[in-house]
């Protein structure tokens, strides 16, 4: 499938040493980057690489086992824990299914939890892959703990108290995403992720060196994300769009097949899409609506509600 022209600018990386040594300067740049394009790049993030690489491994071995085997790890669930094989997502209003498989980590929740009617427990293939459970709930709970330090800055350049968004995601329904896309052998109507705006709050990507991530700019055309290595990837979702009254934009974003001279090599990258609690109502911020920008969603949604709707749409529910 032929892709329109990309441009060569690229967002400028924001480092994380700032957030401790500049809170306010940080907050500033990122909230800003957010603003322009719905998109920052985090660099000097701090998560330790080796463990990253670790994890990773971990997903690229399992990514190896043969489909039969795979296809054990497949669950009832909506797609939100275990194996979703290749040929399932479709993008909202897309005709072809995007080219990727996936694996799906969720939170650990006690038993008897209230949200444990939608947020299933987590399913493992150490069975097949050894280590899988350690280096793969590792990389969960360091994404979500990096997650908090982005909203803390969200919230500050907002004009909200620092940790107002602590609670509205310290229970949330967020996933890990471990994806695969295996290598394009040749052109055809399939992508290997259409353009497409992500359901959360916020996203925080890993594993974005290899090309073909884009962000569609406000003129209409794609503008290419080439991190530099070792950084973070972080971008605006829907639920943080509508809370902010697109104060901060959820900007529609692509993975492009590969050049010829790519066409060999797999892409793997570990998104953590975090969410709200289940039971957050998201109502428009006070703050976010003035005159020049009347509240565009003026009847409230619980988390879950909003998220079920969008799964249906994208084939996951």
């Amino acid at each position: 499938m032929s892709q329109a022209p990309t441009l060569s600018r690229s967002i400028a990386p924001i480092s994380f040493r700032d957030f401790n040594r500049d809170f306010g300067g940080f907050s500033q740049a990122l909230g800003d980057s957010f603003a322009r394009y719905g998109f920052a790049v985090i660099s000097d993030h701090g998560i330790a690489q080796p463990k990253i690489d670790v994890a990773i491994e971990a997903a690229k071995d399992f990514f190896a086992l043969p489909e039969a085997v795979k296809l054990n790890y497949k669950l009832p669930v909506a797609g939100q824990r275990g194996y979703t094989p290749f040929g399932v997502e479709t993008a909202k209003g897309e005709a072809h299914y995007d080219l990727k498989e996936f694996w799906h980590v969720g939170r650990d929740l006690p038993a008897g939890h209230r949200y444990r009617d939608h947020m299933p427990e987590n399913v493992w293939a150490d069975a097949d892959i050894p280590g899988f459970h350690d280096r793969v709930g590792w990389l969960y709970g360091a994404l979500d703990a990096m997650g908090l330090k982005v909203l803390e800055a969200i919230a500050v350049w907002l004009g909200l108290e620092r940790h107002f968004f602590d609670a509205t995601v310290a229970e949330g329904n967020s996933i890990l995403r471990l994806l695969h896309y295996p290598p394009v052998p040749q052109d055809g109507p399939h992508i290997r992720a259409a353009a497409h705006e992500d359901i959360n709050v916020i996203t925080l990507l890993l594993g974005a060196e290899e090309a073909g991530l884009e962000v569609k700019d406000r003129d209409g055309s794609w503008l290419s994300i080439n991190p530099p290595p070792g950084s973070l990837v972080c971008n605006i979702g829907d639920m943080l769009q509508r809370l902010t009254n697109h104060r901060l934009p959820s900007t529609t974003h692509r993975v492009v097949n590969p050049a010829p001279e790519r066409r060999g090599f797999a892409r793997y990258s570990t998104p953590f899409f975090l969410h709200f609690n289940s039971d957050y109502l998201i109502r428009t911020l006070p703050n976010c609506v003035d005159a020049a920008h009347p509240d565009r969603y003026p009847e409230p949604i619980t988390a879950n509600d909003y998220l079920l709707e969008r799964l249906r749409e994208i084939k996951l529910a």
